[in-house]
């Protein structure tokens, strides 16, 4: 599974930006067909949408198609436009059922079968951005296409009648509902959009906050957004270190019959060793560890 830490929104209908968006080395490119195309547009974003995946180089970017909600009466047009030319996966935003996922994975795998590509080849992302989607996370994040779940907090606010504040305390039951669920299902979540893209200081908090919870990523609206979310979601040398050293003392200690044990003041079990196992692997999604540790290596 890709690594995530940045998914950038832009516009489906401004080839301009997409191409611009190929230059910030940034980890998903989402190219949009629902809230950042205006009604009036929407045809000639699925056409630039479906020409630059076939013309343009992402490199190591993902390229991701968000389409319009099911049931909008836009889906249709925007899959069997986009599906053709091929993108890593469709973003199905405000999505509230199990069915809905099923719908659009079967139009997926029908491109899928009739291109020759491979099944499930061709990966899903869901916007949950309701209350009724937080009701229905189980059955949401259980449909097997499905790589990870994203959080929209001014949705969710809208639909449930919440006040927004920065401190963001409105959010946090449906914040920590998409991570549980996320997590009991090994998908990735997503975390919720910083409106204000020039307060980069309210961009860094929000982002600290949700690593902390347990996202692995956090969705961008602009260029100056990327490296700050970045940064947030990748261990920095310190805790890789020290997850190493962690790794290293329980392998030996493994070896010697020994379970819990004590490292820096602080004793060690099975829920530490976990959490150490999990910095490394997103610092080796995020290219900066190499090395296939495990305890017993």
């Amino acid at each position: 599974m890709r690594a995530r830490r940045a998914l950038l929104y832009m516009p489906g209908d401004d080839r301009h930006k997409i191409e611009k968006a190929l230059t910030l080395d940034v980890d998903c490119i989402c190219m949009d067909m629902e809230d950042g195309v205006a009604l009036n547009r929407k045809t000639e974003a699925r056409r630039i949408i479906a020409t630059a995946l076939r013309e343009l180089t992402f490199g190591r970017s993902e390229k991701l198609a968000r389409i319009n909600a099911v049931g909008s009466g836009l889906e249709m047009e925007d899959i069997g436009v986009v599906l053709p030319s091929r993108p890593d996966g469709i973003v199905v935003p405000k999505a509230e059922s199990l069915e809905q996922i099923q719908w659009v994975s079967g139009k997926i795998e029908a491109a899928e079968l009739a291109h020759g590509w491979p099944v499930n080849s061709i990966r899903m992302l869901v916007g949950v951005e309701t209350a009724k989607a937080i009701l229905n996370l189980k059955e949401i994040a259980s449909h097997p296409r499905l790589d990870g779940l994203i959080f929209g907090g001014e949705d969710y606010a809208a639909s449930v009648g919440a006040v927004r504040t920065p401190e963001a305390m409105e959010l946090l039951y449906a914040r920590s509902a998409v991570v549980t669920a996320a997590a009991a299902f090994g998908l990735q979540a997503i975390d919720m959009v910083t409106i204000n893209f020039q307060d980069l200081e309210t961009l860094r908090r929000e982002a600290a906050f949700g690593a902390q919870l347990g996202y692995t990523g956090k969705q961008v609206i602009h260029p100056a957004q990327v490296g700050p979310v970045q940064e947030a979601f990748t261990p920095n040398d310190e805790s890789i270190e020290n997850a190493r050293r962690l790794l290293e003392a329980f392998g030996a200690h493994q070896k010697d019959g020994k379970g819990a044990f004590a490292l820096d003041g602080k004793m060690i079990d099975m829920p530490l060793v976990k959490a150490a196992q999990g910095v490394l692997e997103r610092a080796r999604a995020a290219g900066k560890w190499q090395t296939d540790f495990s305890p017993q290596n």
